[in-house]
């Protein structure tokens, strides 16, 4: 009951400072590209974030246009940092952009323009075509559900997909690389059950959300 009292504190005292917010963005901030101002940075960085990754973080949503807050991590799901896998499209895309490169302990200042971040139409007490910022704090970046490396690898086309070709010709390659390649039955089976439990959609092709969602050994 302590933590909430001290967290809703903490967000209504952010949230009074934010109102010269609108007054720090600039015309450029409000229309264009993610704008991202560091806070505070660790002296020691032990791992980046990167696309892919599992990142455990707090973050605040503010308006830009008045600084109004509408949205604290620190008092929904009683208080607990949130997890999600970035750069899939778990939180908005300005956030996925945003919050690439960061420290586990650093903080951040996140201007995200109304095209990625709830568009026209809005959402909630986010009103249609706003600019919103956020202020983020990361508490740990580990290696997420898959490595999106490894994804690239198998994406030859580069068309952010994987076929049944892509998928096998990956697999052929590892076996072969560990001395143990296998007969053409044992790959059909495999691919089988990869896209039995991977490809959600059922299009016959696995996705980048799809790839980091669900689990596979092979992969």
């Amino acid at each position: 009951m302590m933590w909430k009292l001290v967290s809703c504190t903490f967000c209504l005292f952010v949230s009074s400072q934010l109102s010269l917010w609108s007054v720090w963005a600039s015309a450029e901030e409000l229309e264009g590209e993610v704008k991202t101002e560091v806070l505070f940075k660790p002296e020691e960085c032990t791992q980046r974030s990167k696309r892919g990754d599992l990142v455990n973080a707090h973050y605040d949503g503010y308006l830009a246009k008045d600084g109004s807050q509408f949205y604290c991590s620190r008092s929904d799901k009683d208080g607990h940092p949130q997890w999600f896998v970035l750069g899939v499209g778990q939180v908005i895309k300005g956030l996925d952009i945003g919050m690439m490169d960061m420290c586990p302990g650093e903080k951040r200042k996140i201007t995200v323009p109304s095209v990625l971040a709830f568009g026209e139409q809005g959402k909630g007490p986010v009103p249609p075509n706003a600019t919103v910022v956020f202020e983020v704090e990361v508490f740990s970046v580990s290696r997420g559900p898959r490595s999106m490396e490894a994804f690239g690898k198998m994406d030859i086309d580069k068309d952010k997909s994987l076929t049944k070709t892509e998928v096998k010709e990956y697999l052929k390659l590892g076996y072969e690389k560990n001395g143990k390649p296998r007969d053409e039955p044992f790959y059909e089976k495999i691919m089988a059950d990869i896209f039995r439990k991977i490809d959600h959609d059922r299009d016959g092709l696995i996705s980048t959300k799809e790839y980091n969602i669900y689990e596979h050994d092979e992969l």
